[in-house]
Formats: structure tokens, C-alpha cells, sequence
């Protein structure tokens, strides 16, 4: 006969398991507003029936229920939707860091309104027309050289600015890669903890909620692949182990930033600083260096076209196959410095070609600032030539000698607001300039709008894995209540058993008494 004290165990095992199950909704419920935290469910399987195999098992009528057991708890994680996650928000970080650079740009250069370079030289062309009609007056004399000014102005201001966006954009590097090898330690850190705590057969959900959101912000900067390896020892089946990380680059290789304990250091080839870069630094590529002292490069143009990184470094700028810079901003201040040194050339030309109030020959009248060179003008350091600052009656506005009256010179300078130049591609100053400003804005607009599709993309996969692994307050309530009910007909079933016990124990063998 078997032991009547079998189904106390049961339920004792029931008790112990439901309340186990209690304690996880109740975490779950005190998470339900942690960022990133997975809801974790409590495995339940049924112990070991009775009797036992073996050739002295009694025989029973049937084969008995010895209750329930924890097995284990678990969170619940999808990992191909974190894989999709993590794509759609490396799509995003790229598009969103050289849609920030673009408009940033687009602020400087303030096209189309009153108070860009556009509007600058429609006013100085105007000046000159002016200056034609009057060309004794010293009032439309001052007005040509202040307008004169303006244009250089708004050149030197451009340049200026697109050149402190360029050395922020290097600053934003090196603080990302910083941030980056943080990362790539802590998840290290993690691997680490994980490897010990796992062998021991326990499975520690917090810390693989706590690895998987640095995972999702590495993949904001780098295209990253993962897998896991197991911890070994008495590891759970469904434990998840270490993780190992690995750069994805355009050939198809990967290179592996962190192995279980062990992770590599993030550094720009071609800086000299080892994690930031300087204004005049031209990056060539990224260097891994191993935990050995070992490095790898990755030169520029086999790094992926993802992630914040490499947008931040098309702004910034880098070292293409024959060594040339090319970037957002390099392209800009290289095309300014072009028009800014052919406008100049241009305009000098006929300048000279003409005559001042004096009669003499006339001077450049662009030149670079504080000298009166004007061979390598650049945007940076265009200006008025200082003699005609000076003394106005300079200005070479005629176009014979001794004709004060004569404006000619003036109307052929005003004109060149139409002439194409040679070195900007056979356009005129004008047009070469609207040409930069609608390829920046098509280049803007273009991504603004993958900006918003990968941002459409990664909220739909986000609610999607929000409705595998977030917390439900009504589902926790659910379950608290079938759980509090499984523990409560539990104790009465323990209850039950106890004044069994009672009767076979106090009420049996007591007759005749």
C-alpha cells in the first residue's frame, strides 16, 4: 500500500511552484516600465510519476502523479526579431546622423533668403549697374566696395561655419567610438558573468535583457552580427550563454569585436589620437585593435554604408582609394573654394582691364584678406582688395583712360553675373552656386525621407517585439489570480491530507473505546 503522506508531498511540491510562479509575475509587474526588460514565465513540467522502473517497483493500479516542479525561468525573447530590430535601427542611425549633417549645412548656407550669398551678389551686381550709370559719384563707389565686402562676408561665413560642422562631426566620432568600446567592454563584462552563473544551472534573464540593449545601441553605430556559445558545466538547455559580437564590412568579412570575455578596442586608421581624430586628420579607415595587441583595418571603403559611424564619417570626411579627401563637407568647402577663387579671377580680370578716376590701370579687386595676393583665394579668405577699401576712386569703372564719365568697365563687371566661367563647369558664378544649393537640397530631401522609412520600419518591428517580450499589466493580473488560486487549492489539498492523517492516526485502532 503506498504511503499516505505521497500527496502531501505533491501539493507541498505545488505550493512551492505556484508561489515561484507568483514571485515572476510579481517581478514582471515591478518591470513592466524598465526599458528593455523581458517578461520572464516560470516553466512548470510534472515530477516523476509512481512507482519508480525497476524489478522491485510495487504494483499499482496505474501509473500515480507525484506533482509539479519548477524547471525553470525563463524569459521570453524572440531572436529573430532582435536580428531585425537591430538592422532596421543601424538603417535608421545612418540616415538620421547624415540627415542631421545635411541640415545643419542647409542652415548655414540659408538658401533661398534675404540675407545669403545669393541675395549678397544680386546686390553687389546691382551696385555695379549703379556704378555705370554713375560712375563719378563716391556715394555708388563706397556702395560697390561695401557690397564687395558682403559677398566676401557671406563667403568667409560659410566657410567658416561648414568647417566647424566638419570639426564637430570629428569630435562626434571620437566620442562615438568611445561609446562604442564602452559597449563592447560591458557586454565583455556581462559574457563574463553570465559563464560563471550559467554552469551552476540557473538562468540569469536580467543580465541577457541587460546584454541585449547594449547589443541594440552598438547596431545604432556599426553593423554588427551575433551568436551565442554555451556556458558548458550544468548549463540549462535553453540557457543562452555568451554572446559573441562581430563587424560586418562590405566584402563580406566579419571581425570579431567581443568573444566571450575577451573584446577589441575601436580606433579611426589614419588619426593621431587613438580614439579621436583632429580637424586635420583624414580618416582611412578603422582599426581593431585585439586584446593580443594584434590589430585589423578596415579601410574606409570596405566599411558598410550603415550605421552612425560611417555617416558620421561621409560628413567628416576621409581618404578614398587615391588618397584624395572626399566627404559632405570637404565636397562643400572644395566647391566653394572653386567658385570663390574662379569668381575672384574672373572678376579681377576685367577689373584690371579697365581704368580708376586717376586714369591708371586698375588693381585686383579681390584678393586674400589682410594681403593683396590674390593667387590661392579660397572662400576662407576671400576680401576686398584694402587700397580700394581705402580710396573708392580706385574702382576701375571705365574702360579708356582719363574718362571719368565713362561707366563702361562698371556694366561689363555687372554683367559677369551671366558670364559662363571655364573652371565652374561653363556656368555662370550664379548658377553654379543655385546648382550647390539643389543638389544639397535633393541630397536633404532624399534622406529625410529613408530617415522616415527606416524609422517606419523599426517602430513596426519594435510594437512587434513589444508584443512578444513586453509586459502586459492585465495578462500579469491574469495570471496572478490563476496562480494565487493554484496555491490556495493547494494548502486546501495539504489541508485535506492533514485530517486524513488525523483520522488514520488519532481515529483508527480505538474501538470498543
Amino acid at each position: 500500500m503506498r504511503s499516505t503522506f505521497m500527496g502531501l508531498e505533491a501539493s507541498k511540491r505545488g505550493l512551492f511552484t505556484q508561489q515561484s510562479a507568483l514571485y515572476t509575475t510579481g517581478h514582471n509587474i515591478s518591470n513592466a516600465n524598465t526599458v528593455g526588460y523581458s517578461r520572464q514565465r516560470v516553466n512548470m513540467s510534472p515530477t516523476q510519476g509512481y512507482p519508480g522502473i525497476g524489478l522491485n517497483a510495487p504494483k499499482t493500479p496505474g501509473y500515480i502523479g507525484t506533482g509539479v516542479q519548477a524547471d525553470s525561468v525563463q524569459r521570453i525573447r524572440d531572436g529573430f526579431t532582435d536580428m531585425q530590430y537591430r538592422q532596421e535601427t543601424n538603417k535608421l542611425g545612418y540616415w538620421e546622423a547624415k540627415s542631421q549633417s545635411i541640415t545643419q549645412m542647409e542652415d548655414i548656407l540659408n538658401e533661398p533668403s534675404d540675407y545669403g550669398l545669393a541675395k549678397s551678389m544680386d546686390e553687389f551686381w546691382n551696385s555695379l549697374q549703379d556704378l555705370n550709370v554713375r560712375p563719378q559719384d563716391g556715394g555708388a563707389r563706397a556702395v560697390v566696395i561695401q557690397r564687395g565686402v558682403a559677398v566676401a562676408d557671406s563667403l568667409n561665413y560659410m566657410y567658416n561655419s561648414i568647417t566647424q560642422l566638419k570639426d564637430n562631426a570629428g569630435e562626434e566620432i571620437g566620442i562615438l567610438l568611445k561609446d562604442a568600446n564602452s559597449i563592447l567592454e560591458q557586454i565583455a563584462s556581462i559574457n563574463e558573468q553570465i559563464q560563471a552563473i550559467e554552469p551552476n544551472g540557473y538562468m540569469p534573464n536580467d543580465l541577457y535583457d541587460a546584454r541585449d540593449n547594449l547589443l541594440d545601441q552598438l547596431s545604432t553605430y556599426f553593423p554588427i552580427e551575433t551568436s551565442n556559445v554555451p556556458s558548458g558545466g550544468n548549463s540549462l538547455p535553453i540557457a543562452e550563454g555568451s554572446v559573441t559580437v562581430s563587424l560586418k564590412l562590405k566584402d563580406g568579412t566579419k571581425v570579431t569585436l567581443v568573444d566571450g570575455k575577451d573584446y577589441a578596442k575601436l580606433q579611426n586608421l589614419g588619426a593621431s589620437e587613438s580614439d579621436g581624430i583632429t580637424p586635420k586628420d583624414m580618416i582611412t579607415g578603422l582599426r581593431i585593435v585585439n586584446k593580443d595587441g594584434s590589430t585589423t583595418e578596415a579601410k574606409i571603403d570596405n566599411v558598410s554604408d550603415l550605421g552612425k559611424f560611417k555617416a558620421l564619417v561621409d560628413s567628416y570626411g576621409y581618404a578614398d582609394s587615391n588618397g584624395q579627401e572626399k566627404g559632405l563637407f570637404p565636397d562643400m568647402i572644395e566647391n566653394l573654394n572653386k567658385m570663390a577663387q574662379e569668381f575672384a579671377t574672373a572678376f579681377n580680370t576685367i577689373h584690371k582691364a579697365g581704368f580708376d578716376l586717376a586714369g591708371a590701370t586698375g588693381q585686383a579687386f579681390f584678393v586674400q584678406k589682410g594681403s593683396t595676393d590674390e593667387t590661392g583665394i579660397t572662400a576662407g579668405n576671400i576680401y576686398v582688395n584694402q587700397a580700394l577699401i581705402d580710396d573708392p576712386n580706385l574702382i576701375a569703372a571705365s574702360d579708356a583712360a582719363n574718362e571719368p564719365g565713362n561707366g563702361k568697365q562698371a556694366l561689363k563687371l555687372a554683367n559677369m553675373k551671366f558670364d559662363s566661367i571655364a573652371g565652374l563647369e561653363d556656368v555662370s558664378v550664379q548658377t553654379y552656386f543655385e546648382g550647390l544649393i539643389g543638389q544639397l537640397g535633393v541630397d536633404g530631401q532624399q534622406a529625410q525621407r529613408l530617415a522616415y522609412n527606416a524609422q517606419t520600419l523599426q517602430q513596426a518591428v519594435t510594437e512587434r517585439r513589444a508584443s512578444i517580450s513586453s509586459v502586459s499589466l492585465d495578462e500579469e493580473m491574469t495570471n496572478m489570480i490563476t496562480f494565487q488560486q493554484a496555491y490556495n487549492a493547494n494548502a486546501r489539498m495539504i489541508t485535506v491530507i492533514d485530517e486524513t492523517l488525523d483520522k488514520i492516526i488519532n481515529g483508527m485502532g480505538r474501538v470498543g473505546l
